[in-house]
């Protein structure tokens, strides 16, 4: 009997890895369901990418009228591209992913079901292996975005967390960076819990409001 035979695993290294955020803009904060802990998870992947010295890729989306990316998050060290497609991957972007040599990226930011989605499917065509954080995309709507984890899934996209990339990266206790990962893997389940509060009185506040008729509102 030989040895088990085993599909892509999808393992990452960061020698061949680069982190994508997609469209984390001003004009979506309010817009976006689970928006804080989509911003949340994106802040800690900027700094584990630091720590790694792993190649930060920032879209932005008609930026006139939607604004820059969020102000939480840090990418002035990170190669940032407007554009006006849905898909990140224009001729600029892929000309510099291809300079960059890197060969897996990981995934997030909005919209799961229109942006992020096309982003993989353009990525996946070209030969590059993609990672989607679960915990790092959303949509308007539920939905949406969970019929778009589904299909990313289906079409061969390696769907993940945040957590399981710092460890998959680090891959022992042994190694260089596992002081300043653990410290993020800490510090993002702190900021996952606080936007899971934030969003569960946002919901209260919201279904108070839809129990009094419009005018009460001053629409």
């Amino acid at each position: 009997i030989g040895p088990p035979v085993c599909g892509n695993l999808g393992r990452l290294n960061p020698v061949s890895t680069a982190f994508l955020l997609c469209d984390i803009q001003e004009k979506f904060r309010d817009a976006i369901d689970r928006m804080p802990q989509v911003i949340a998870v994106a802040n800690i992947m900027v700094k584990c990418a630091a720590i790694f010295e792993i190649p930060v890729l920032v879209s932005e989306q008609y930026p006139k009228g939607l604004g820059k990316t969020v102000s939480e998050i840090d990418v002035s060290k990170a190669t940032v591209f407007e554009k006006t497609k849905f898909s990140m991957a224009t001729n600029e972007f892929l000309t510099h992913l291809e300079k960059i040599g890197k060969k897996d990226v990981v995934l997030f930011g909005v919209e799961t079901h229109v942006c992020v989605q096309q982003t993989a499917f353009d990525l996946m065509t070209k030969g590059y292996q993609v990672h989607i954080l679960a915990d790092g995309v959303s949509s308007q709507r539920k939905v949406d975005r969970e019929v778009a984890i589904e299909r990313l899934r289906q079409a061969g996209c390696f769907v993940t967390t945040a957590e399981s990339i710092l460890f998959e990266l680090l891959r022992s206790k042994d190694a260089a960076e596992f002081k300043p990962v653990s410290v993020l893997a800490k510090t993002l389940g702190e900021s996952l819990r606080s936007a899971d509060s934030s969003d569960d009185r946002r919901s209260k506040a919201l279904g108070h409001l839809q129990k009094f008729p419009k005018d009460a509102r001053g629409e």
